[in-house]
């Protein structure tokens, strides 16, 4: 199976996790790992060797990978550079040109070595940061912390690192003030805080640290190139799936105690009542009588293990609910969970006038990501999950409604499947190629859509944001190239335009029946490339009409990524052209959206908000005297804006389509496209190659 996916962690504000049942797992996971298994042995040479021999870029493990690697394992360790000290850092990179070659034996002992050290300064500087909250902070000072990683600098000395979290104690209790959090509660929250840091670390296991080294070293080669642990594998594969056997809640880490983010609708946890968002898990017992175990700090995977289950049987759960009232026991049968949420949806919306007075009716699918359950399509079975079959079904009803136009929302739409994003945009399109693949090889191949007809010939419009990624991309680019409808939203997608390909390290190292659950190697294999010959890495589909959105201006593009592979270009292949666009109408449809969006309240706020985003990015350095803090805050809270966005897209009860100003101007938008298109809104192929209208207009 071959993935156009991504799931980058800076996409990831706080972890989100849904609880279900773990695989077997090849031996216990033991809290702070102390020396590497056999089996990390095995799972490095492994991995090594496929790296080496069939990455995209037929780059070899060399010096060059060995230093990348280094850097990005220190990166992930201590992103902030507030624990280690300089001293610490040049001592490792001694081994900047030796890493490949220990990767080459198996041997990852200076993975274990780098954090014994980490977990050494982890101690020292959490305990620095409880003195400092026991002392009282002047706010008074107009002292600054440096706030970009990239301009930070490693403690030379340990005063240099006592200063460091002194500013840091000040600008988390700044934080916390700007939230009107009184300040004696405010330091407790802190202390627990920092503790909570210590004590997850403290359980890192050999799972985990494996993981984080494999990939630093995989991550070398490319950004989406990942060893991915048996826990981590497991989750892949309940998202690719959309289904579960569990409670049915989504869970984040907060201060050191389980906290309920969402239930999920028609889950167990949702019939049974018991649960609510913002409860707190205090602590988790297996049936009606087993003993309960605290789980205050623990870690979120092990909590999550714990409560997974298989359907039928109970979990016992102690809560402390949010509205307070004491603590209470919730016994839950587990069962089996659809993440509805996560799969198409779809609903209409009436907006405008046609000539005769009634309104138009757009058709609107929410897509989430490009899923298909792979075991389910394995065994043939009738009903198994799959984009392109929920998708389909959507429009059969649109058009047994006869909506007017369709609109397809992609916005933080990941990617997903590749042979899914082909099929679905085969529902738009006649036959014609929609993507082609070319691996290290340096031969092209295509992917076509093979089934003739459209299940929908009508307008299209799909919108996008720069988190619209991989096989996103793939259906934006190819609906472009084909003039088959309009691209709006963000300036551009992502930028992540690579295929990679799953390898089950157990069963390839134990090819017997019931391999173990080894993890596997997400390995980069081809990179991909629109009908037109372009690719979309590093550059994304940029859009015909562009709307205001902060999503737009972050950093989390592929280009923002550590060695993100280059934008290359290929031959085009012949492909009909459906002419349901062209430059004139875009240009007026961007009139009359640029029109209506200097007169939107909506839309001057969002403005605000990018204008002081940008301000607030482009320095390096953030205040810490207590009034200037407090009205950059009530400006604009970068952090918290971001984080809130991503909180509404993981929200299962959030609605279809958000009819705020953004969505009402879509809305607007596929309106004025209707009425451009007059009496043709029916999509008829004709041959020869659309000329992608992304570098066909300015922009």
């Amino acid at each position: 199976m071959q993935y156009a996916s991504h799931c980058p962690s800076q996409l990831a504000f706080r972890i989100l996790m849904a609880v279900a049942i773990l695989p077997f797992v090849v031996g216990p996971a033991m809290a702070r790992p102390i020396e590497p298994s056999r089996n990390d042995h095995a799972i490095t040479l492994a991995v090594s060797q496929w790296m080496a021999r069939r990455h995209l870029t037929g780059q070899r493990l060399d010096d060059t990978i060995s230093e990348r690697c280094l850097k990005t394992f220190l990166k992930e360790l201590d992103p902030l550079k507030l624990f280690f000290y300089q001293s610490d850092i040049d001592e490792f990179m001694q081994s900047k040109g030796q890493l490949d070659d220990t990767l080459k034996r198996g041997d990852i002992a200076f993975a274990y070595e780098v954090f014994a050290r980490f977990m050494t300064r982890v101690d020292e500087r959490v305990g620095q940061a409880k003195v400092e909250l026991a002392k009282p902070q002047n706010f008074d000072l107009d002292e600054e912390m440096v706030r970009d990683p990239d301009h930070a600098t490693y403690a030379k000395t340990q005063e240099e690192a006592t200063q460091r979290w002194h500013l840091r104690v000040k600008f988390d209790l700044l934080k916390e003030i700007a939230d009107k959090v009184p300040m004696e509660e405010a330091v407790k929250k802190l202390t627990k805080r920092y503790e909570s840091i210590r004590k997850n670390w403290e359980q890192t296991n050999s799972d985990e640290l494996l993981e984080l080294y494999l990939t630093a070293m995989t991550s070398a080669f490319d950004p989406h190139s990942t060893y991915m642990s048996p826990s981590t594998l497991e989750n892949f594969n309940i998202q690719m799936r959309l289904e579960l056997e569990g409670i049915g809640a989504s869970l984040r880490a907060v201060d050191g105690y389980t906290v309920v983010q969402n239930i999920i609708p028609g889950g167990a946890a949702d019939r049974n009542g018991g649960l609510k968002p913002e409860d707190k898990i205090l602590a988790v017992g297996e049936g009606t009588s087993g003993p309960m175990e605290d789980i205050v700090d623990m870690k979120l995977n092990d909590v999550v293990k714990k409560i997974r289950g298989k359907r039928g049987t109970i979990v016992r759960l102690e809560v402390e609910p949010k509205e307070g009232g004491g603590r209470k026991s919730v016994d839950i049968t587990r069962d089996r969970i659809e993440l509805k949420d996560s799969e198409a949806r779809g609903e209409i919306l009436p907006r405008g006038k046609k000539a005769d007075g009634t309104p138009y009716q757009i058709g609107v699918i929410q897509l989430p990501s490009f899923y298909m359950d792979m075991e389910g399509a394995r065994l043939q079975l009738p009903n198994y999950k799959s984009t392109t079959r929920d998708v389909r079904r959507l429009l059969e009803q649109f058009k047994s409604q006869h909506v007017d136009a369709v609109v397809v929302d992609l916005r933080f739409n990941g990617g997903g499947s590749l042979s899914e994003a082909v099929d679905m945009t085969g529902l738009f399109i006649d036959r014609g190629p929609v993507v082609q693949v070319k691996g290290p090889e340096g031969r092209s191949e295509p992917y076509p859509d093979d089934e003739p007809g459209l299940v929908w010939e009508g307008p299209l419009v799909v919108i996008i944001n720069k988190f619209s990624a991989s096989a996103s991309e793939i259906f934006a680019g190819a609906i472009q190239d084909y003039g088959r409808g309009i691209i709006l939203g963000d300036h551009s997608t992502h930028g992540k335009g690579t295929v990679q390909q799953l390898h089950d390290i157990g069963g390839t190292l134990m090819p017997f029946k019931e391999a173990p659950n080894m993890g596997a190697l997400k390995l980069t294999i081809q990179q991909f490339y629109r009908p037109s010959g372009d690719s979309t890495q590093k550059r994304g589909v940029v859009s015909d009409l562009e709307l205001p959105s902060l999503t737009t201006h972050l950093d989390v593009a592929e280009g923002d990524l550590d060695y993100a592979l280059e934008f290359t270009r290929i031959a085009a292949l012949p492909h009909d052209d459906f002419h349901m666009v062209n430059p004139a109408m875009i240009e007026g449809l961007r009139q009359r959206s640029q029109s209506r969006i200097a007169n939107s309240e909506y839309f001057a706020k969002e403005n605000r908000q990018i204008n002081r985003y940008q301000e607030q990015k482009d320095r390096k350095t953030v205040t810490l005297n207590k009034e200037k803090f407090l009205q950059e805050r009530a400006e604009l809270d970068s952090d918290k804006e971001q984080e809130k966005r991503f909180e509404d897209v993981n929200n299962p009860k959030r609605p279809i389509f958000e009819l705020d100003g953004y969505g009402e101007e879509v809305l607007d938008i596929a309106v004025d496209y209707l009425s451009m298109l007059g009496g043709n809104k029916v999509a008829v192929a004709r041959p020869g190659g659309a000329v992608p209208r992304a570098q066909a207009l300015p922009q």
